[in-house]
């Protein structure tokens, strides 16, 4: 594209009018309250067709664009407004870069949202009765976009706003992405309802795709809660997992005092009696005081607190001068009998991208204790467990990606993470975090097992049910029985290919009968 269109496109005099900006923004502001923890679908939805009713009226993509900016920002910020609490911790010296922080992810969530609108409004072209179905698979499109580039960064999809509703039991099938679709093709529908009129299409057959989709919707649901309820097809292993939540906050977690008291809190609620001995305990993401390498007598202590009991915990290690967020299995004499290393990091929260440059400016990575960063580990693995069976490990922001855990070289018989959502604040963080295990229970068939340093630590079966918890900011452990797994899912064998190819293709028809000549479709536009 020459820099003349882009700037035709773009540009200046393609920026709409103030007013349509903030109503977009407000609009996206609305959408976000589908996310957890409140999980208002019911208002979420009609606030998003409101979003693609006024990014189809626009009658330039620039504009079209510049309002999918605006609602994108709008519900970026208000979704992931946590996202400053990691600056907040230590707000002496990092809080001045929490608003930076909030505007810049707003801004860049809203970058997805443009190229949404832009994609939809290309696909359509003219035809304005096919803007609105062209937009339903572009958002759709961009939610899959976010999910890999830079990285990824699948928080807060569109589709997440069903998670604990029985429709969440459609990513069974096709993902957080087919979830997705399931949000914006109906909203698209009802926006259709308040559209102007294509010509001659009377109010009758407006509302035609809006009862469709809301069949469908109902049909999701019933089929939806039938599978949620549905008795698993084989008995589950006789294991039992002690989840242990020491409730310690993040500000004091490495002050010296503080961390010794948080670590025999550990130890005290490992050896706490219980009805049955657990056959497995979980300590949370990075837990204790020491390095795997120089532990002194953290180990044996954790060893004799157990009582013959394996025990996984996060922990940090090193070889030279190169850390690694790690996760160990003890056995019962205190050998490390499993080993894994987090490889896929938090940017900006456990290494930073041209680290040595943004290092002379004071910003280094928040959740790295030792050193400026860690460094990633060799890839997804399962730990084979013996007994309890083979179990893959996700430390923290792994769990919210689905490729992440498709990338493991064999299928586990069950998730494992540990994670420390301090980082994360009291209110909507630790809330969405925990939302998007159950979504990637339900993906893969798979139960999770959560241990949170300050919550929510759960017990998630393979239908993404929480079977137990324990809240947020409060010390304290699970006795949980491990679920029983279900077969792999079509996701867990497909991934985002198959819903990948589907919109590709059905965006590729709608451009193809936008552009037949104006005679052929003046009557269906």
């Amino acid at each position: 594209m020459s820099g003349a269109r882009l700037r035709r496109v773009f540009g200046r005099a393609a920026r709409p009018a103030p007013r349509l900006l903030a109503a977009s923004a407000g609009l996206g502001a609305l959408v976000a309250l589908g996310q957890a923890p409140l999980g208002w679908w019911w208002l979420a939805l009609p606030a998003f067709a409101g979003v693609l009713a006024l990014i189809a009226r626009q009658g330039a993509t620039g504009k079209a664009a510049w309002a999918g900016w605006a609602a994108g920002a709008g519900f970026g910020a208000a979704a992931m407004f946590w996202i400053v609490e990691p600056f907040l911790v230590d707000a002496a010296r990092h809080g001045w870069m929490a608003p930076f922080a909030l505007l810049l992810l707003a801004a860049g969530m809203g970058l997805f949202w443009a190229f949404a609108a832009a994609l939809g409004l290309q696909a359509a072209g003219q035809r304005r009765g096919l803007r609105l179905l062209a937009l339903g698979f572009g958002f759709a499109a961009s939610d899959l976009l976010r999910g890999y580039v830079f990285t990824g960064l699948p928080w807060a999809l569109l589709g997440h706003a069903f998670i604990g509703t029985p429709l969440m039991q459609l990513a069974a099938l096709a993902g957080p992405v087919g979830l997705s679709l399931a949000f914006t093709l109906p909203a698209a529908a009802l926006a259709g309802v308040f559209a102007p009129a294509a010509g001659g299409q009377n109010h009758l057959m407006r509302a035609v795709p809006v009862v469709v989709m809301a069949a469908a919707l109902v049909g999701g649901w019933g089929w939806g809660t039938a599978r949620r309820d549905a008795p698993a097809p084989v008995p589950a292993r006789d294991v039992v997992l002690r989840l242990v939540q020491p409730n310690a906050s993040q500000a004091l977690k490495w002050q010296r005092d503080y961390a010794v008291t948080f670590f025999y809190r550990q130890l005290d609620l490992t050896a706490a009696a219980a009805a049955r001995r657990p056959d497995l305990i979980i300590w949370p993401e990075t837990s204790v005081p020491f390095l795997l390498d120089a532990p002194g007598a953290g180990l044996e202590m954790i060893v004799e607190a157990a009582a013959g009991v394996p025990v996984a915990l996060g922990i940090q290690r090193s070889e030279g001068a190169r850390y690694f967020n790690s996760l160990v299995v003890l056995g019962p004499k205190g050998e490390v009998s499993a080993l894994y290393d987090k490889f896929h990091l938090t940017p900006f929260g456990e290494y930073i991208p041209y680290g040595d440059a943004f290092a002379r400016l004071g910003i280094t990575a928040f959740a790295a204790r030792l050193g400026n960063g860690f460094t990633a580990g060799p890839g997804a693995a399962v730990l084979d467990l013996g007994g309890l069976g083979r179990v893959q490990p996700l430390i923290c922001y792994e769990a919210v990606f689905p490729q992440d855990l498709r990338a493991a070289p064999e299928r586990p018989d069950w998730l494992m993470q540990v994670t420390n959502d301090s980082w994360f604040g009291a209110l909507a963080g630790p809330q969405q975090h925990l939302a998007q295990a159950q979504l990637r229970a339900v993906e893969f068939g798979l139960p999770l097992a959560r241990a949170a340093n300050t919550g929510v630590s759960a017990m998630i079966d393979a239908r993404g049910r929480v079977l137990a918890t324990l809240p947020l900011n409060t010390e304290g452990f699970l006795d949980v029985s491990l679920p029983a797994a279900l077969p792999a899912t079509p996701y867990a064998r497909s991934g985002d290919g198959p819903i990948f190819a589907l919109i590709v293709a059905l965006l590729a028809l709608i451009a193809a009968r936008a552009r037949l000549p104006i005679d052929r479709t003046r009557a269906h536009a």
